[in-house]
């Protein structure tokens, strides 16, 4: 069958008609250029794309904007430090290509402008520093915030993200334009899935709290969530700097007994022993959770992400590095062949393992369409590859299995049995992240 394709057209199309539906949570918004112009610099960041530069392909991040937009006497990591060309340079795809060094993606945006009579102007450089990346790659710690104008990204040949300030509008990704409707960590169900590994924490936290000295305050039911979302974050944010791929098993904990034990459905190849290191991740999110409410101020109502983001409290910064250092052990664990496998309170249970359920001979899943699963295509499984087959496989013959399969090239799917059939998910990371950004 024929598939067609997109490209900067379709891409601005698609950004100019969703535009406004998009909040960047300021007030005041700039208006998004006109088709013909969004269409000329969607275009030739395009172009610039499919450069190379010593054999690597071109990522930048530009921001449409005048200068005065940014204040002269700020910069990172709390704030955005712009500099200034003597002189204006013509926005072209080899102009763009010369400057990404000087503008590394990581940290920092190239100033674009609008000039009536010479058309797009690179204006200079917006050092943002790296904090921008905590919304991917997980962590404390607030980011400037960009204005709410038009942002581009380029994070590979071809693949094109726009955004409003920081957040995303549309991408153009091997051929497909997509909205941000892809983030799986905003699906109901995912929630869902982790409900009763909330509950059992929460449970632990109140324990603790009744037995505190003093008063503690109490925590936003949401962040116990969020700190789970960007811990996972993480584990996959590194398994996508190796390059190697990987997939990650995870599993009720009350199979973690019939699993590392002799059964048809797996082969641990390295599995830990039952005991306090295995079930670290649960350990630290819990002392994370004590420590914010025993620290904060007691006339506070709740404890927020904010508050988490904001906290310089010592032992807060302590935990989430912890946390941060298991989330590149699980990674590096997934570089041996074989599924990582946990529970879903995140207990290591092993690595290396072999999945046996070569008797589900799955011939056909479901390509979600939207992010619950409601709307979806069935697919023959016919020539993907064994990663993925194994963890389809998985999925059909023990159906309370979540597998996430990181490909080589950084593409990250979500899989679980859903209304009879296995259904997978392909969650829309946009990059693969450098481990020395």
């Amino acid at each position: 069958m024929w598939t067609n394709h997109g490209y900067p057209q379709q891409l601005a199309a698609f950004v100019h008609e969703h535009w406004l539906e998009v909040s960047n949570g300021d007030a005041e918004e700039s208006e998004l250029p006109g088709l013909p112009m969004l269409e000329a610099l969607i275009s030739t960041a395009y172009q610039a794309s499919l450069l190379r530069e010593e054999e690597r392909p071109l990522m930048f991040r530009m921001v449409l904007c005048e200068p005065e937009s940014f204040p002269a006497d700020d910069g990172p990591p709390l704030g955005l430090h712009r500099l200034i060309f003597d002189e204006y340079v013509p926005c072209v795809p080899q102009e763009l290509k010369s400057l990404v060094h000087a503008a590394n993606f990581y940290r920092s945006l190239l100033g674009i402008r609008l000039d009536g009579n010479s058309g797009p102007q690179i204006w200079g450089i917006v050092h943002s520093g790296t904090r921008w990346l905590h919304t991917q790659l997980g962590g404390k710690g607030s980011a400037p915030k960009l204005p709410s104008t038009l942002v581009i990204n380029v994070t590979g040949p071809g693949c094109i993200e726009v955004c409003k300030g920081s957040v995303t509008v549309g991408q153009l990704s091997e051929g497909r334009v997509f909205g941000p409707s892809t983030n799986v960590f905003h699906s109901v169900w995912l929630q869902e899935l982790f409900a009763e590994t909330r509950a059992e924490r929460t449970e632990l936290h109140n324990q603790a709290k009744e037995h505190a000295d003093a008063d503690w305050a109490t925590l936003d039911p949401e962040l116990t969530h969020l700190i789970d979302q960007h811990m996972v974050k993480r584990v996959l944010a590194a398994i996508r700097a190796f390059r190697h791929g990987g997939t990650l098993i995870m599993v009720p904990p009350a199979l973690a007994p019939e699993l590392t034990a002799s059964n048809r459905y797996i082969n641990l190849r390295y599995k830990f022993v039952q005991d306090e290191p295995r079930a670290r991740f649960r350990t630290l999110i819990v002392s994370m959770m004590n420590t914010l409410a025993e620290n904060a101020q007691k006339e506070k109502h709740q404890i927020s992400w904010q508050d988490y983001q904001d906290s310089g409290d010592p032992r807060v910064s302590a935990l989430d590095e912890a946390i941060f250092e298991m989330s590149h052990l699980i990674a590096a664990l997934s570089t041996v062949d074989g599924a990582v496998v946990m529970t879903r309170r995140f207990e290591l249970l092993g690595f290396g393992a072999e999945i046996r359920c070569d008797l589900a001979n799955v011939s056909t899943v479901a390509r979600a369409l939207d992010l619950e699963g409601k709307r979806f295509k069935l697919e023959s499984t016919r020539g993907v590859g064994t990663r993925h087959r194994s963890a389809y496989d998985m999925c059909h013959e023990l159906r309370e299995t979540l597998a996430i399969v990181i490909s080589q090239d950084g593409g990250v799917r979500f899989i679980r049995w859903q209304d009879k059939q296995v259904t997978y998910w392909d969650h829309q990371a946009t990059f693969a992240f450098s481990q020395r950004f």
